[in-house]
């Protein structure tokens, strides 16, 4: 299995990752939840740029990926599930990728409420729409740091290589999937909610009002918002007319690759 998921890594990371945004892209061109504000090309480009920017830092600034943390954890016998060593892998498996979502729903809860972690996160609010690319709008700087606590989680659990990597790849296309500008079916919405975060349900998150923005922080599962007090079913004005973004952020110019890096260092806190 180790062997598989090392040199296949890439390949299953590149393959959901077309396959998930191909797929949302096509959806939303055929059945639009809502009306954009701005030209696709330009939104697109620009947030599709700050992707490869990312993946290529990562490349750059770790000489492993977590899948590779989680190897060595494993030869070293460090973590949790290392030294429990009679655990079935499967459980082992379940319970890190529940608690990797878990901690990436503290991360998101923290990086809202801390100021200083706030002026990274807020370039991914600055997207005046939302859709598929919004998803991948992170400042480099805050996707380092999510690198480094996932990380220390992983050694801190013993997470099994193959959960590593199926949650990274749930991550990333959850993250396509609830961004996306899809319409869906309020019935399926309702029944999807109970197990995971739906574009209706995650769009509130990326509202102007600050209580809408500080409320659905959830990427994958939905469990944590209801279990801590952070679920908001429906933004105030309605999906269709709700504003997207931050108030003090509305200039075109936030759109744009040079201007989302400087985010984090604008005097503009919201």
């Amino acid at each position: 299995m180790n062997m598989f998921i090392i040199d296949n890594e890439v390949f299953i990371r590149l393959g959901f990752f077309f396959g998930i945004f191909g797929f949302m892209a096509a959806w939303e061109i055929i059945a639009p939840r809502r009306s954009l504000t701005n030209p696709k090309s330009t939104r697109w480009f620009n947030n599709l740029m700050i992707t490869f920017l990312n993946s290529a830092l990562v490349r750059l600034v770790f000489p492993v990926t977590a899948i590779g943390v989680a190897l060595f954890s494993a030869q070293r016998g460090w973590g949790i599930f290392n030294v429990i060593m009679d655990t079935r892998q499967w459980i082992t498996g379940a319970i890190a990728i529940v608690v990797l979502d878990l901690t990436i729903y503290a991360q998101h809860v923290f990086f809202h409420k801390i100021p200083l972690f706030w002026r990274l996160h807020r370039m991914h609010h600055t997207d005046l729409d939302i859709d598929v690319t919004t998803g991948a709008r992170f400042h480099p700087i805050e996707i380092i740091l999510s690198m480094v606590i996932k990380m220390a989680v992983v050694i801190i659990l013993g997470a099994p290589a193959w959960a590593v990597l199926s949650f990274e790849v749930l991550l990333n296309a959850t993250s396509m999937f609830n961004h996306s500008n899809v319409l869906m079916n309020q019935k399926l919405d309702r029944l999807l909610r109970i197990f995971l975060v739906t574009p209706d349900m995650h769009r509130v998150h990326h509202s102007v009002i600050i209580k809408e923005t500080d409320s659905n922080f959830g990427f994958n599962l939905p469990w944590w918002d209801r279990l801590f007090g952070t679920y908001r079913d429906q933004p105030v004005a309605g999906h269709e007319a709700m504003t997207v973004g931050l108030a003090n952020y509305r200039e075109h110019k936030w759109l744009a690759l040079p201007w989302m890096l400087f985010v984090p260092f604008s005097d503009k806190y919201r």
